[in-house]
C-alpha cells in the first residue's frame, strides 16, 4: 500500500483518515499500528479525528499531549492514540504501559513515531503528513506507506 493525497483543508485531511479507517475494516492484513509523523500544526490530530469516526462514532478526539495517550472505545475496536513528542527515551515510553497497548486488541494511532524508532512494530502504516504551499496555510501532502521489516 502507498498513497500520496493532497488536502486542502483539516476537513479533507479527516476525510483521508477516515478513508484509511475504512480501508482497515476491509482489508485484516492491514497492520493495526499507525505511526504518524509531521511537524507540530500540521494536521496529525486531524487525521486522527476522522480515522476515530469510523470506529468510535461521536467521540471527541484530543491531542494526549500531556495525557500521552487517549483510548477510545469503539463497537469493534478500540483506539489508543498516542503523543510521544514528551518521550525521551525507553524507560519514559515503557513507563506508560506501552508494551500492555500493543498487546491488547486494538489499533495504535503515534504521533510523532520519530521519537519512538526503537519501538516500532515490524509492520506498521506510516503516515506522513507535510505542509506543501507556503502561500496557502491549509495545504496539506499526506504520504501512506506500509512498512515491513519481514
Amino acid at each position: 500500500m502507498e498513497n500520496h493525497i493532497h488536502t486542502t483543508s483539516a476537513a479533507e485531511t479527516e476525510a483521508v483518515g477516515a478513508s484509511l479507517a475504512m480501508e482497515m475494516t476491509k482489508d485484516a492484513s492491514l497492520p493495526p499500528f499507525i505511526a504518524l509523523y509531521g511537524d507540530l500544526g500540521v494536521g496529525k490530530t486531524a487525521f486522527v479525528r476522522g480515522f476515530a469516526s469510523v470506529f468510535c462514532e461521536g467521540i471527541a478526539v484530543r491531542s494526549p499531549t500531556f495525557a500521552l495517550v487517549n483510548e477510545y472505545r469503539g463497537k469493534s475496536k478500540t483506539l489508543f492514540h498516542f503523543d510521544m513528542y514528551r518521550i525521551t527515551g525507553e524507560d519514559d515510553l515503557y513507563s506508560i504501559g506501552y508494551d500492555d497497548y500493543l498487546a491488547r486488541d486494538g489499533i495504535c494511532l503515534v504521533e510523532w513515531s520519530e521519537n519512538i524508532p526503537f519501538a516500532l512494530p515490524d509492520d506498521y502504516l506510516k503516515v506522513t503528513i507535510e505542509k506543501d504551499d507556503a502561500t496557502s496555510p491549509d495545504s496539506r501532502i499526506i504520504h501512506i506507506i506500509k512498512e515491513s521489516l519481514c
